[in-house]
């Protein structure tokens, strides 16, 4: 158990916070039901707790995924964190569908304007502030993932949808959930003023739907993504980046293997280099061992087999082009 609270320490921090400002705004979303007894409501109030259970649940895969190797599992559980996100998006992919359900069954029988007008917009407007207060959070931990670059201010918006791709898969999730939510909140309370002042009182239906057909997005992104973590995929732009690292050093000769594979939030890489075929075995060992140190201080990379060969006078290594030769 002590373990188990250790780990926890280490868990996705933008997760952990996501699930506590998700549970509160659940709160406000559940007075404001209790209160008017609006459906719509109901509706979002069964999202936020969703949000809140699913990044519960992945803020605890993120934290055991730090959990050392064992006899039975000796490769470690750098995947685990995949395969909670694999389970987590089955949870979205519920919530996607009761919305495009709900949306569909108010557009069929649409409600007349709501009693208690203000008091949904102030629910929801809350809950569009503190959403994004949260997705902020994600996209400053994105931006900051960026190798070389310095971001602050309004340009970490930008840098965060820019690097997503490199995101850590729990903080990816919270991002896409976050930017669903209060996008979702936006659209939300666009619709009740229309279906309040205009004949349009169905909008409410129609919104619905948008909201939903934007969560089936992250069902899709999120299970692609990680379905390729479980298996263990290929970080090709990672390898680019260790591939003109090791390159530059003056007694390669070429990159005869290199393969970046990522596992959870951890990068291994397999490297194979080529020296002068005069060079002592001591020197490159030497060599070698100082190759290692320098990939091992790229964000992400957790472990390197490295080896050499005598240079056999065959280019192997073209940047941007590695895999292709292989293939």
């Amino acid at each position: 158990m002590r373990e188990f609270f250790r780990l926890l320490k280490e868990g996705n921090k933008p997760a952990l916070l996501a699930a506590i400002m998700n549970a509160a705004i659940a709160l406000i979303k559940a007075i404001a039901y209790f209160i008017t007894g609006n459906v719509a409501m109901f509706a979002e109030l069964m999202h936020s707790l969703g949000d809140t259970a699913n990044q519960v649940f992945v803020f605890i895969g993120s934290a055991l995924s730090k959990k050392a190797p064992t006899e039975r599992f000796p490769e470690g559980f750098a995947r685990l964190v995949n395969l909670v996100l694999l389970g987590a998006v089955i949870i979205v992919g519920i919530l996607a569908y009761e919305t495009v359900k709900e949306g569909i069954h108010h557009i069929i029988e649409p409600a007349e304007a709501k009693s208690w007008f203000w008091l949904n917009i102030g629910v929801l407007g809350a809950a569009a502030i503190l959403e994004s207060t949260v997705l902020y959070k994600a996209m400053k931990e994105i931006a900051a993932g960026m190798e070389g670059e310095h971001v602050k201010g309004l340009q970490v918006v930008t840098a965060s949808f820019k690097n997503i791709g490199n995101a850590k898969p729990a903080t990816k999730l919270v991002f896409l959930e976050d930017l669903v939510a209060t996008t979702g909140a936006l659209i939300a309370i666009i619709s009740i003023v229309i279906g309040t002042y205009t004949p349009f009182h169905n909008a409410e239906g129609y919104a619905s739907i948008i909201i939903g057909c934007m969560l089936f997005y992250v069902v899709g992104r999120i299970f692609l993504d990680n379905a390729a973590g479980v298996l263990g995929v290929a970080d090709e732009e990672m390898e680019e980046s260790i591939g003109k690292l090791v390159i530059e050093d003056p007694h390669v000769r070429d990159i005869q293997k290199l393969m970046v594979v990522k596992e959870g939030e951890e990068r291994h890489v397999e490297l194979k280099v080529e020296f002068d075929p005069s060079m002592s075995i001591a020197r490159a060992s030497e060599i070698l061992e100082r190759i290692e140190k320098k990939i091992l201080l790229v964000k992400g990379v957790t472990d390197v087999i490295i080896e050499s060969d005598i240079d056999d006078n065959i280019p192997h290594w073209k940047a941007g082009n590695q895999r292709n030769q292989e293939e």
